[in-house]
């Protein structure tokens, strides 16, 4: 089963990143709020990272903060709903459905 993480990141401004395994990648987006059930956040869509992102915590290449784990654990049904996806993510801190959808040139993640 393919993992997740949920990592808050210190720099340039507090935000969280998502990270979704897909192969040998993650895919990722920036949160501009903190991830809870029932809430909408702003997101905007990050490069790809390193599956090592997975499990690390600490100082993040080429003095652009730290980071540390808010959530991780597993995800499951990815579903393209033609204008973003949707997976039920296992994790720690949070169990439930994250869509992330198009919005307004940016992106949104609703947690439920």
């Amino acid at each position: 089963m393919p993992r997740f993480a949920l990592l808050e990141h210190d720099w340039p401004a507090r935000h969280w990143d998502l990270l979704l395994e897909d192969g040998d990648v993650l895919r990722a987006w920036r949160l501009l709020a903190e991830p809870d059930p029932g809430k909408t956040v702003p997101a905007e869509a990050n490069a790809d990272h390193r599956l090592l992102y997975l499990d690390y915590e600490g100082p993040v290449s080429g003095n652009r903060g730290s980071v540390t784990c808010w959530d991780g654990g597993t995800y499951s049904g990815t579903l393209d709903t033609g204008d973003g996806w949707e997976v039920r993510l296992s994790g720690s801190r949070f169990r439930g459905i994250a869509r992330l959808t198009h919005a307004g040139g940016g992106w949104v993640v609703v947690f439920s």
